[in-house]
């Protein structure tokens, strides 16, 4: 990454801060049990205990009251933030339904990298038996990186297997909408013409 991106100094180089993974849960808020089989299963996937997460304030349309757990969160450091990674990349991503690599495009434009886990059984640290309902969890990849193409950069050495065939989706313009048929393969978008244009031509 110093050549490609010129630094002039090992200390510009990016790296890893930190990884939080937080799991929120509506029911935890009625029901111990189940924030209780959460933390367990965090704790089995991260290697290090999560800490409960509490409501802010109160939100009456949700009948959430202030303080009550809404979820578990843990922030991982050092040699168990690699460790981690490491299992994500090689174990839980190949084990994962129909998976064909991550979005390119969940970067924050710091640098930092966000990653949605749908099931908790693609980590090995699950044993099937154990599992009392499948539930999900988000993985925020904090770096040093001064930009998302230097972030994607590192994690891309890390192994983050991105898609390389993602497209990203086109813009609107106010004078019409774009046609995104055959844009994937490298094709220009076609704009489409407006209602008003085609009856002026009739």
């Amino acid at each position: 990454m110093m050549e490609e991106f010129s630094y002039t100094n090992t200390l510009q180089v990016p790296k890893l801060n930190k990884i939080v993974v937080n799991c929120g849960n509506g029911e935890g808020a009625q029901n111990a049990k189940i924030l209780e089989a959460m933390q367990k299963d965090l704790s089995l996937i991260t290697g290090q205990k999560p800490i409960v997460t509490r409501a802010k304030k109160a939100v009456a349309a949700f009948k959430l009251r202030k303080d009550v757990p809404v979820g578990i969160a843990v922030t991982l450091r050092g040699e168990v933030m690699y460790s981690f990674l490491d299992r994500l990349v090689n174990l839980a991503f190949p084990r994962t339904r129909d998976f064909q690599g991550v979005s390119p495009y969940s970067f924050d434009g710091k640098g930092n990298y966000n990653v949605g886990i749908s099931d908790q059984s693609v980590f090995p640290e699950i044993k099937f038996e154990s599992i009392d309902q499948q539930r999900g969890f988000d993985v925020a990849i904090c770096t040093s990186a001064n930009s998302d193409k230097e972030g994607q950069r590192l994690l891309s050495l890390l192994g983050m297997p991105f898609k390389d065939d993602a497209v990203k989706p086109p813009k609107k313009r106010k004078s019409g909408k774009w046609n995104v048929k055959g844009a994937k393969g490298g094709g220009r978008p076609v704009q489409q013409k407006t209602k008003a244009k085609a009856k002026k031509k009739k």
